[in-house]
């Protein structure tokens, strides 16, 4: 079999690095050259009348073997990160970006060590703990009209188990300072507004706008079992959309967002046994 050649990201830390620097300056320039009156920037703390939804996400979960103190970490990371958000217009034929209102999180502004997601395993990190707000905003952005425009998940694995989970499997995000961004554009013809805040347990958030919109959305899984292959157990599930009319309560609209193949990292007791069903090919 040909051996597979190494991106030149992949040939050491400093190639990495290299790598790095060249998507961010590119990312940079990009958002200076091109998207600068387009990017959403305007922040008012006067909530939009209209409440689209609306979410809390716990902050301290019991994810394996982690330790505690990234959790703490992570909450305060999230505490720094909220106000940049908060209050945010998204007018009509703009973008919401969350690395061009949160910015480079490091030591000097306050950012501790927390959880973060790397190359598919669990570490340290400066800033850690930020994609559960993403994933937040994600969440909210799917029980709405805006275009998610760009958003990444973590591909492939199913790295901590179940602990109070309120949203599907697979509807994630993995986010990486201006190389992996989440954004939503707005292609309607009405200003949206986040509003993002910390309390003692939870990070909440709601999505608003000037009028009542003609529809609703609803996300739920239509299946989901863990799966036993040759090489491991993995989570399958698929996540449908189902868009409501308001008025008449009709459905107008069903899509699967999300289809998920997931390798489960963790010890499977932690996965009741009538989830798990028998051998699956590999595709």
């Amino acid at each position: 079999m040909p051996q597979t050649r190494k991106l030149f990201c992949e040939l050491g830390p400093t190639a990495y690095r290299i790598s790095l620097c060249k998507v961010r300056t590119l990312r940079r320039a990009r958002n200076l050259l091109f998207c600068r009156d387009k990017l959403a920037r305007t922040i008012d703390p006067a909530p939009l009348p209209v409440r689209v939804y609306t979410h809390k996400s716990l902050i301290r979960r019991t994810l394996g073997q982690v330790d505690m103190q990234l959790q703490e970490n992570k909450a305060h990371n999230l505490a720094i990160a909220a106000p940049h958000i908060n209050g945010i217009l998204i007018r009509p034929g703009e973008t919401f970006s969350f690395w061009a209102l949160v910015g480079y999180c490091n030591v000097r502004k306050g950012y501790r060590e927390g959880l973060t997601i790397s190359r598919g395993k669990a570490i340290a990190g400066v800033g850690g703990g930020l994609c559960q707000f993403t994933n937040l905003l994600h969440w909210l952005a799917l029980h709405s009209p805006l275009t998610i425009t760009e958003h990444h998940h973590h591909d492939g694995v199913d790295l901590f188990p179940d602990f109070g989970r309120q949203v599907p499997f697979g509807c994630g995000t993995s986010i990486h300072y201006n190389n992996l961004d989440y954004r939503l554009t707005n292609n309607t013809n009405q200003t949206f507004q986040l509003l993002t805040w910390v309390s003692n347990t939870h990070l909440h958030g709601e999505l608003r706008c000037e009028i009542p919109l003609p529809l609703r959305w609803h996300i739920a899984e239509t299946e989901s079992y863990f799966s036993r292959a040759d090489d491991g157990l993995y989570r399958i599930n698929a996540v449908e959309r189902r868009t409501v009319d308001v008025r008449t309560g009709n459905t107008a609209a069903r899509e699967i967002i999300r289809r998920s193949r997931a390798r489960v990292m963790y010890d499977e007791s932690h996965i009741p046994p009538e989830k798990i069903q028998g051998e699956t090919p590999i595709e």
